[in-house]
């Protein structure tokens, strides 16, 4: 997948205007059926790009970003949708347990892990210990590093 493609998608599926100033790691493997593009915004932002055949919910591609030795900032929803997520794990919640509403935030933390997320575009907050892992079945933690890029976003008034 090309950089046109992927600032396509962006546009496409998430609403977001994003031009690609420098590719980390390209389709890189973060599964046996998944695979992860990271790259650089022209505005110095880090994005990763997740897809694959599997159905990810959006508790796959956190535990996907983490192993990657990454942390998120912002799990952007499909266009249109702001509270995908919520509405989604409201929903959940309800067919769960009928009859009830959620009453607090932390009511909803689980369903909203089980909401559907393939393609997934994820903000980078920060890139732990200056490394960016991939899968592999043939290392011994499941995952090796594929590219040294530090990386870490100071908010800015």
């Amino acid at each position: 997948m090309d950089d046109e493609a992927i600032e396509q998608i962006a546009k496409d599926r998430f609403g977001v205007d994003v031009e690609i100033r420098q590719m980390i790691a390209r389709e890189i493997p973060v599964g046996h059926t998944g695979e992860a593009s990271v790259f650089l915004s022209k505005k110095k932002q880090l994005y990763v790009y997740i897809h694959g055949r599997s159905k990810y919910t959006l508790g796959d591609i956190q535990k996907i970003i983490a192993r990657m030795g990454l942390k998120a900032e912002l799990f952007l929803p499909p266009k249109g949708r702001p509270h995908y997520f919520d509405d989604l794990a409201i929903e959940k919640f309800r067919v769960t347990y009928p009859g009830r509403k959620p009453l607090h935030e932390d009511d909803l933390r689980y369903f909203r892990t089980l909401t559907p997320y393939n393609p997934a575009l994820v903000i980078i907050h920060e890139v732990k210990n200056g490394e960016i892992k991939q899968f592999d079945t043939d290392s011994s933690s499941g995952w090796r590093t594929i590219a040294k890029f530090a990386y870490r976003r100071i908010k800015t008034s």
